[in-house]
């Protein structure tokens, strides 16, 4: 198989065997954020909203552009946004009402000199 050929059949979170910086395997706890993520993925898939093979699927359909550049739980909800859009439960209008509403009930950082 030439390397075009296994570059169209790879998946973009397919990354096994591809050159990389090497693994950080120190322990660390997750932010708030990553386990809301967390926890909204488990409600998602409770409630038959969005199971673990779309899940999968979502994340794969964000290019490998988009899987390379953000983190594990940035992947999730980008994928639980497209979903949600796809099946008509969320729009990306109310999607960035709430996100104002969210970050307007955090403090502004202060100015850096």
């Amino acid at each position: 198989m030439s390397e075009t050929e296994h570059l169209l059949k790879r998946l973009p979170n397919d990354i096994g065997g591809l050159p990389a910086a090497p693994i950080d395997r120190t322990e660390h706890d997750l932010e708030p954020w990553e386990k809301r993520c967390h926890a909204l993925a488990d409600v998602l898939d409770f409630h038959k909203i969005v199971n673990t093979e779309e899940k999968r699927r979502g994340v794969e359909a964000l290019g490998a552009e988009m899987v390379g550049k953000l983190t594990y739980y940035e992947r999730w909800v980008a994928a639980f946004a497209n979903i949600l859009f796809q099946k008509g439960i969320l729009t990306p209008e109310e999607l960035a009402r709430k996100m104002d509403k969210v970050e307007a009930r955090w403090p502004a950082e202060p100015a850096r000199p």
